[in-house]
């Protein structure tokens, strides 16, 4: 087992271990002292995953109850936080109790709400199934749901107790769920780390397993050292969203429905790159199509650029987006929308 510790403002440890989550159970009851867990989870997750970590915590000792919802970003919604709202009362959940995010970014955003928002915060505990939410999503403290307005617009700061990441669960993905984790790591060798991209581009979706321990670890190391310096995204921590003003505008696009996250960063990242630093561009995309992931868009830019007005690291008439001019340097820039509008449209 390797471990990272983030010094955060609540701070906590992230276990990166094969076989992890059958030990789940013993690991939670290290950082709780209450034996009552409500489990969080979604259709696919539960069928996967959810009877390991359910017999696990009750060998620990703990009394568990298990709600359950439909796969999906469609899912991150009002409607879906309302009914675990109303299952953390009928459970009887109380402050000193503890609620678990088992599964992929969309169930630790919206757990992480319910647990920041449920009875003004209970402890909840991080445990991702996909390689996206384990590299990204569920480190950090970001939580949040999507609204009509836009994605991710209504959430809260809460770091997790404990972060549980397990290899092994990712054979159980998809191709395609696996390449969508992709964009994001690609985007910590982007941002922070040229060997880390070298690593990668030295590998392809076919035998990334072979260095899925040492990746997931080095992207999980990066997102520490950004949080602990910038926890509430006042500043250095927008290089995390390298690809993303693109990427989200993308799935904006799509209606958020069938145009994956990871994808829309993969996307974005070669955008963008295409545009500001075209010498990286090439090496880029070959890295990113070796993962089966999108190098670019067809859809005019006009009508993505609608969809950028709305990106969270807006301030008043201005956007912030990041640009990496050398790989395994980024920057933030900052500049009118308007002057945004006429560099991607150029």
């Amino acid at each position: 087992m390797k471990k990272i510790h983030l010094n955060t403002s609540h701070p906590y440890d992230v276990l990166i271990e094969r076989g992890g989550i059958k030990k789940s159970g013993e690991y939670i009851a290290k950082v709780t002292a209450s034996r009552k867990a409500a489990i969080i989870t979604d259709d696919i997750v539960e069928k996967l995953h959810l009877q390991t970590v359910r017999e696990s915590m009750e060998a620990a000792g703990f009394e568990c109850t298990v709600f359950s919802f439909p796969n999906g970003e469609q899912s991150k919604c009002l409607a879906t936080l309302g009914k675990i709202y109303d299952f953390l009362c009928e459970s009887n959940i109380t402050r000193s109790d503890i609620v678990v995010a088992l599964g992929g970014g969309v169930v630790g955003d919206i757990t992480g709400f319910a647990a920041a928002s449920y009875l003004r915060g209970v402890e909840f505990i991080q445990i991702p199934t996909t390689l996206l939410s384990q590299v990204d999503s569920s480190v950090g403290g970001k939580t949040a749901i999507d609204i009509a307005g836009g994605k991710n617009l209504v959430g809260a700061f809460k770091q997790p107790a404990l972060v549980i990441c397990d290899s092994d669960t990712l054979k159980t993905l998809p191709e395609s769920i696996l390449s969508e984790g992709m964009g994001e790591c690609i985007k910590y060798g982007m941002i922070r780390d040229e060997k880390l991209f070298e690593l990668m581009e030295s590998h392809n979706i076919e035998d990334i397993d072979d260095i899925m321990d040492e990746m997931v670890y080095t992207c999980i190391d990066i997102k520490r050292q950004v949080v602990e310096n910038d926890e509430f995204d006042r500043g250095e921590r927008m290089i995390l969203n390298f690809g993303h003003t693109l990427g989200h505008a993308l799935e904006g696009w799509h209606n958020y429905t069938d145009y994956p996250h990871g994808n829309g960063v993969a996307a974005g990242m070669c955008m963008i790159t295409d545009k500001l630093a075209p010498q990286l561009s090439e090496r880029l995309k070959k890295c990113v199509a070796a993962y089966k992931l999108p190098t670019g868009s067809d859809i005019p830019m006009s009508e993505l650029l609608p969809f950028c007005v709305k990106d969270k690291k807006n301030e008043a008439k201005n956007i912030n987006y990041i640009i990496c001019n050398e790989i395994g340097k980024s920057e933030i820039v900052k500049v009118p929308f308007a002057e945004f509008c006429r560099l991607m449209e150029g």
